[in-house]
């Protein structure tokens, strides 16, 4: 059935993501570790993927996961860094994402103020100079 359905944007959303790694500026944070979370929103057309219901149509959630899983536990000294590194990564590893939206956040930071968590976002599209 033709004409039914137009897809403007499409995306894969993986939020709360949950991880120990070992990332700050103080020794102990790199020492002890702590958990921080990774939200992420990926953009990529998955358009047959609706209708033919196969997974090589779309990208799998659990290899995303798996790739921001290796490299959260690559020791950092700052959260832009590492959310750098994760955004470079799954550029390369899937080659149909267009852009994305990642945020990294460390719960219960060790900054002497009484705040859940603390953290960065990036929106980065493909072949962006940043990057």
């Amino acid at each position: 059935m033709k004409g039914i359905m137009v897809i403007n944007n499409s995306y894969i959303l993986l939020p709360h993501m949950r991880f120990h790694a070992h990332h700050g500026v103080m020794e102990q944070e790199r020492v002890v570790g702590c958990t921080f979370t990774v939200s992420l929103e990926v953009k990529v057309r998955f358009d047959k993927a609706l209708s033919d219901d196969k997974l090589e149509n779309t990208i799998s959630y659990a290899d995303i996961h798996a790739a921001v899983k290796e490299e959260i536990k690559i020791t950092s000294s700052l959260l832009e860094h590492v959310a750098g590194r994760i955004a470079k990564r799954l550029f390369l590893d899937f080659p149909s994402i267009e852009s994305l939206r990642i945020e990294v956040m460390k719960q219960n930071p060790p900054m002497g103020a009484d705040i859940k968590e603390a953290g960065v976002r990036i929106e980065a599209e493909r072949d962006s100079p940043v990057l």
